[in-house]
């Protein structure tokens, strides 16, 4: 037989080029049959689906039979027909079957089904071999294209932002520090203080929040770009809904309102939504009858309907009225819980909700401030099940403002002067937002936990893997 080239388990199950021989590779999910036949069912993470292989025992080694078990590497050469039993329209009748890593029964962790989550997560590194985290990260992969493809073709240009920075984004202070600084024995200024000049990068650096504020140079320079990297934060959160470590896209424009920002907001969620019921749907229909069966009906609603734009002051006014009885407070002047905006998005307007002009206490240093002297031009998206997917605003271009803002909250000038100076030399209007791609993956999938969507979670003390 001549040297046949692999041929991939989706490429294989689209075709209809039957009665030719063909050469798959890939881990086994189940074998069943009997002392003369054996059905093997082969995944080799490209599809949802398994190609069945029929092996007749009497053709192969007593050994290699045996070394057939889940989880255990085959590469397989043999006639691909059609098929005639159920569940399957093609199968391959095994001529060749080398076994490249052999699985033991006794200790290999998959053996069974129906493995719970929690389980899987002790287990990263084999959980992508099940078909919930095939499904999952496939559709990660697919959404992190479609939203390269998304800006691209809308003229954004690609700005890698710094993962080590001076400076907090967020203003909240829970950072990873940066150092190569001895923890035991580390240099002191005389007032006894960490003398941070000594540092690498002599003074102290941290990981990043958000790549925003770098973003923003690109804006004032490039019009419209976007991020799309890793962001750190060491919020001891241990929720389904937080990570330590996740990954941020965040564009902006210059010569953008906060009008232009939502619109540019609600057409790219509704680009990734279409492009996943396009392009992911195997995937996703798995998901709709593993995990969440309104999962696909959930999406297309998404596409279906105008996003709801409100104030701030006008959702709190819903809500006061709303005669719900909630976990937290609800009050002009406090942030809105997950449980609020959920309420707004699935009870009330029964669609995707955009609040606008939150009030200046509760939002960051740097977005645009009203005319009201209380509210700022702050942009929240609000989906159901989710609650916030995204967060973003009108940014404020007036120096004398940012400046006024920065030293009321008391933020160090010395870390944030570069941040001023684009606001002395040429400023002009701009707007942006962010995007927890986590949080979208979440919305996509339907799964329920953030630690599900991400291949290696980073949360309070677990950094496993």
């Amino acid at each position: 037989m001549g040297q046949l080239k692999r041929i991939k388990v989706c490429d294989l199950l689209k075709s209809k080029d039957f009665d030719r021989d063909v050469q798959v590779k890939g881990w086994v999910r189940t074998k069943r049959g009997n002392k003369k036949i054996a059905f093997i069912a082969l995944n080799d993470g490209s599809i949802i689906h398994n190609i069945q292989i029929v092996a007749d025992i009497a053709n192969f080694d007593e050994n290699i039979i045996k070394q057939i078990t889940t989880g255990a590497c085959l590469s397989v050469t043999g006639k691909f027909v059609e098929s005639m039993g159920k569940g399957q329209n093609a199968e391959i009748h095994a001529k060749e079957i080398e076994v490249y890593g052999s699985a033991d029964p006794e200790t290999y962790p998959l053996q069974k089904k129906g493995h719970t989550l929690e389980f899987l997560r002790e287990i990263a590194h084999l959980r992508p071999r099940t078909n919930t985290f095939g499904a999952v990260l496939r559709i990660r992969h697919a959404m992190a294209y479609a939203i390269h493809k998304y800006y691209n073709d809308n003229g954004f240009y690609y700005l890698h932002t710094p993962i080590v920075t001076g400076s907090d984004c967020e203003g909240a202070g829970e950072m990873f520090r940066v150092t190569t600084l001895d923890s035991q024995n580390p240099p002191l200024t005389e007032d006894g203080n960490t003398d941070y000049s000594k540092d690498f990068f002599g003074k102290e650096t941290n990981l990043t929040v958000s790549g925003q504020l770098e973003g923003e140079v690109g804006a004032l320079a490039l019009s419209q770009i976007y991020t799309f990297g890793p962001t750190f934060r060491a919020e001891n959160s241990n929720t389904p809904r937080h990570l330590a470590e996740f990954w941020m896209v965040e564009p902006e424009m210059a010569f953008y309102d906060n009008d232009d920002n939502m619109d540019l907001a609600e057409d790219f969620l509704k680009y990734l939504t279409q492009y996943a019921l396009d392009n992911c749907y195997d995937d996703l229909e798995f998901l709709n009858k593993m995990y969440d069966n309104e999962l696909i009906e959930r999406l297309k609603s998404v596409l279906a309907s105008k996003f709801e734009r409100l104030t701030y002051t006008e959702a709190v006014d819903i809500l006061l009225k709303s005669g719900q009885k909630f976990e937290f407070p609800v009050g002009w002047g406090l942030d809105l819980q997950s449980e609020h905006e959920r309420y707004l998005v699935e009870k009330h307007f029964k669609k995707p909700v955009m609040l606008t002009d939150y009030p200046n206490e509760i939002k960051a240093f740097y977005m645009k401030q009203n005319d009201d002297g209380k509210t700022v031009r702050a942009l929240d998206v609000l989906f159901p099940r989710i609650g916030e997917i995204i967060g973003g605003s009108q940014r404020e271009e007036v120096y004398e403002k940012l400046y006024s803002r920065i030293k009321e909250l008391e933020i160090p000038e010395k870390d944030l002067w570069w941040y001023l100076d684009t606001r002395k030399f040429g400023t002009a209007p701009h707007s942006g937002f962010g995007l927890g791609f986590e949080r979208l993956i979440l919305f996509i999938t339907g799964m329920s936990n953030i630690r599900d969507v991400i291949p290696f979670p980073r949360t309070p003390q677990n950094a496993n893997f």
